[in-house]
């Protein structure tokens, strides 16, 4: 098969649709995750948007969706689009390491040389032609051999995400704004937020990487030699009769590791990752305060709403209520609250103390409290 000398006709999108979004919890559930609900007001879902964005850079079927066994048939209803070989089941969540892996794995039995870009089906991206560039850029970079991410612009000084510490320009062509990465550092406290945005050299790291498929199985193996051999085992078997079997012996043993740890972070000490500066309005939507300020517009002292019929009465209130019963909700004198209203959970707190609700859902699966999981 004859393969187009052109980096983007060789690019296959990857969408990992998985985990439960335990910080919208009671919104995002293990049986509903936050990719299946629209959280921008859009009236479509996080996934479909994901899916609209990547549809113009790699084509319809050109895009391989991996998710959980449960969520199979609300993904195949939201993506009516998808080929039935680009659908890759978990058995169970391995973390990223593996859902990547997996799908280069295939992809590269399928197509050799083909390059892949993944991109979370959870996140809110605004400015659809400055996406495509960073991609377009990305892709170059990753034939030319780096492993690449592309890192957003900060505008405020969010402690909520992880950060990239980019160091000089790499001088590729076609890619000019490639840059290569010095290091990834972890959630900052705000102090240190500032700094790195006073400094100009630190971008959000927005989880999305791109890479040719050889080269990404390459770095898995130097750092996780044992989930390299695993992930080939499936890849060989997974076309043929024998992948029930393999899968259902071989997944639940693949070791649990982030990609950013087994190979974003390796590669950039070694010199080997790209960092293409995204241009373009981004957030994970990471918990209840972040989907506040999208509705928000910058406006602090609006009140969004979210929730089909929702019946909220508001007097001097700010913050977000979502509401999935129809029960009337009143608010008076109270800022930047976040109420959930769910059939069988009440979630209330502040903007401020949005990225606890994790803790909430640590202490439930503790209590044995799964019916509300």
């Amino acid at each position: 098969m004859l393969h187009s000398t052109e980096p983007l006709d060789r690019f296959y999108s990857v969408i990992p649709a998985g985990g439960i979004g335990s910080r919208l919890w009671p919104l995002s559930r293990a049986d509903a995750p936050k990719f299946l609900h629209d959280l921008t007001g859009s009236g479509q879902t996080l996934l479909r948007s994901t899916w609209e964005r990547l549809a113009p850079l790699s084509g319809e079927q050109r895009i391989m969706v991996v998710t959980g066994r449960a969520h199979r048939a609300a993904v195949e209803e939201q993506l009516p689009e998808l080929a039935d070989l680009n659908v890759v089941l978990e058995s169970e969540p391995r973390e990223s390491t593996a859902a990547i892996g997996l799908a280069a794995a295939i992809l590269e039995r399928r197509e050799p040389g083909v390059i892949i870009g993944s991109f979370a089906a959870d996140h809110v991206i605004k400015g659809a032609a400055q996406f495509r560039q960073a991609v377009a850029e990305a892709v170059t970079a990753a034939d030319a051999g780096y492993i690449v991410t592309i890192g957003i612009q900060p505008t405020e000084p969010a402690v909520g995400f992880g950060y990239i510490k980019a160091a000089g320009p790499l001088n590729i062509s076609g890619a000019a704004s490639a840059l290569s990465v010095d290091s990834f550092v972890e959630k900052p406290d705000e102090a240190t937020a500032q700094d790195y945005l006073a400094n100009g050299n630190y971008f959000w790291n927005a989880g999305m990487f791109i890479a040719r498929a050889d080269r990404l199985l390459e770095e898995i193996g130097a750092a996780e030699p044992a989930l390299l051999a695993g992930l080939l085992e499936l890849a060989e078997a997974w076309d043929t009769p024998r992948r029930g079997a393999v899968v259902d012996r071989v997944w639940p043993r693949l070791k649990k590791i982030a990609i950013d740890y087994s190979v974003a972070e390796p590669v950039a000490a070694r010199g080997k990752l790209a960092v293409i500066p995204g241009q373009f309005d981004w957030d994970d939507v990471g918990d209840f305060a972040s989907i506040a300020k999208i509705h928000a517009n910058g406006r602090k002292r609006d009140l969004a709403i979210l929730g089909e019929g929702a019946r909220v009465l508001a007097d001097s209130s700010s913050g977000i209520v979502v509401s999935h019963t129809g029960r009337m909700i009143a608010l008076i004198g109270v800022e930047d609250i976040v109420v959930v209203d769910t059939p069988d959970a009440l979630l209330i707190t502040t903007s401020a103390n949005a990225q606890k609700v994790k803790a909430v859902v640590d202490a439930l699966k503790l209590s044995g409290s799964s019916d509300v999981l």
